[in-house]
């Protein structure tokens, strides 16, 4: 399944043996709230590296992006890939690996993730679409729509330790993309759209803000370790949005 491009650091380990990938959901346009939509972000947006920089085959994204009207949550994943990779010369391909499973191994339309981070606390651009907008990804099933998926590159079991750049990463995309107004450290109301996620489809959840993957879907991702980060994740986004 994996390209003969991909990294020795990914080569080591099978995708599909490390993660399961949640599919696409289908995705209904609601009002638009110009309000919204139109406003400020909250806190500046960090640097982020572009599809082009990294190679991305946009021959293989087969529709068009689908867009909410903002950012109310924050999904944070892991990646499952093993931790001994160059950040400089192994992410790219990495990248390009996981956009090849996605759509050529799970036929999905591109890369589920918005966003990937690495080790080294540099964020790249994932789905396509455009990083300022409110793309809809496929990342947590059931609640894709009206949330961003942030992907730690790496497998974050308990005890393992999470380097401080990808953890100020992951809080500077959080502050960006969360719609003004809401609070990092609150809780938000979403609608089920799958039978497949934590709450049947139909079914009001309430969940932090800024939560793991495995709150809306039964997986141990991001991971024992980053899981337990997140209430620091939280007060990190906090601070970035109240400067």
């Amino acid at each position: 399944m994996w390209p003969r491009r991909l990294t020795r650091a990914v080569a080591l380990v099978p995708l599909a043996l490390l993660v399961t990938w949640d599919a696409p959901e289908r995705w209904t346009p609601e009002p638009r709230q110009r309000h919204e939509t139109a406003a400020r972000p909250a806190a500046p947006r960090p640097a982020v590296v572009g599809r082009a920089s990294w190679h991305a085959d946009e021959t293989a994204v087969r529709e068009k992006p689908r867009y909410a009207d903002a950012v109310s949550a924050v999904f944070v994943h892991h990646t499952g890939h093993p931790h001994d990779y160059d950040c400089r010369e192994d992410v790219p391909g990495m990248l390009r690996a996981m956009q090849d499973d996605h759509t050529h191994g799970e036929g999905w339309d591109d890369l589920g993730y918005n966003f990937v981070v690495d080790r080294c606390g540099t964020i790249y651009e994932g789905r396509a679409g455009g990083v300022d907008r409110a793309v809809v990804g496929a990342h947590t099933k059931g609640f894709n729509t009206g949330s961003t998926g942030i992907a730690a590159l790496g497998h974050f079991g308990a005890g393992e330790e999470i380097p401080r750049p990808m953890l100020e990463a992951i809080a500077a995309v959080a502050a960006w993309k969360l719609r003004p107004g809401a609070d990092p450290k609150g809780r938000v109301r979403m609608v089920s759209t799958n039978d497949e996620s934590r709450y049947p489809k139909g079914t009001p959840a309430e969940l932090d803000v800024i939560s793991g993957h495995r709150d809306g879907y039964e997986t141990d991702c991001p991971g024992g370790a980053l899981y337990e980060k997140l209430p620091w994740l939280r007060e990190a986004a906090a601070r970035l949005r109240s400067g």
